[in-house]
């Protein structure tokens, strides 16, 4: 399947998506199932070690699912994909770092997107809503993620409000890596999304493996699956060469050298 509002870019061991669907960059169910296919393929790419997720334009990064396909027949609750909403929203065995680089409005099925990936990088402009609410329905997935990840109480003001929030307020509740001038965005996702190619792929595997298995576990329990090598990434990095490999290099005062094996 393809679709013109979705651009990838191949460099080396990264892979940016970029999400162009003029104005608003809203997300309909044919839109959806294209990005599933691009991070499953992403996913299950040997060759591939982190992915950018960002959006043509400057004035919105997304504005969430497109509203105008639901009056003209697309259902709220239809097929979004293997990877559910955007993509990644439910993206089984996602075990690789995704960055998302916010460069405007960012609401709705929007936020709850860029709350799918590991990093989010915001430029200065970048502005956070859940309007919902007034259009009669529910932030679903952020309704589930956002008290767990701010205070419940600011959590709770924005589902219920819709107010919207700048950059640096988002910052001061943990949301985002960093703020840039708009104009460094790109400059500096890159330079990050590097920084990770060049990093274990199996460690950022059993690390995204271990955080998902534990989130609604008790902590012995969690860490009894780890140590027992039940979870299957991190059994797989304790048999590994780079496991070996961290060790030698550590020991011989040099750089790691990751082969993924």
């Amino acid at each position: 399947m393809t679709n013109p509002s979705i651009h990838t870019r191949r460099d080396g061991a990264i892979l940016e998506v970029t999400l162009d669907r003029p104005k608003a960059n809203a997300i309909d169910l044919k839109t959806s199932r294209v990005m599933g296919d691009v991070f499953r393929d992403f996913r299950d790419d040997p060759d591939l070690r982190v992915a950018i997720l960002r959006a043509a334009g400057d004035k919105f990064f997304c504005a969430g699912w497109d509203l105008k396909a639901a009056a003209d027949g697309d259902a709220v609750d239809g097929d979004y994909g293997v990877g559910g909403f955007g993509g990644l929203q439910e993206l089984p065995d996602m075990n690789k770092p995704v960055i998302c680089a916010v460069n405007g409005i960012c609401c709705g099925g929007g936020f709850e997107l860029a709350l799918s990936c590991d990093l989010i990088v915001a430029a200065d402009t970048a502005t956070f809503a859940l309007p919902e609410i007034r259009s009669g329905t529910v932030a679903d997935a952020a309704s589930i993620k956002l008290p767990k990840r701010i205070p419940y109480h600011v959590a709770m003001d924005l589902l219920l409000t819709g107010r919207w929030m700048d950059a640096s307020e988002a910052a001061g509740l943990g949301l985002l890596r960093e703020i840039v001038p708009a104009e460094d965005l790109e400059q500096t996702i890159w330079d990050l999304a590097r920084l990770l190619a060049s990093g274990p792929p199996l460690v950022y595997a059993a690390i995204k493996e271990i955080v998902r298995d534990a989130e609604d576990a008790k902590f012995q329990d969690a860490l009894n699956r780890i140590t027992s090598r039940t979870l299957p990434t991190v059994d797989r990095l304790y048999a590994s060469e780079d496991q070996k490999e961290g060790a030698r290099a550590f020991a011989e005062k040099r750089e790691p050298v990751w082969k993924g094996r």
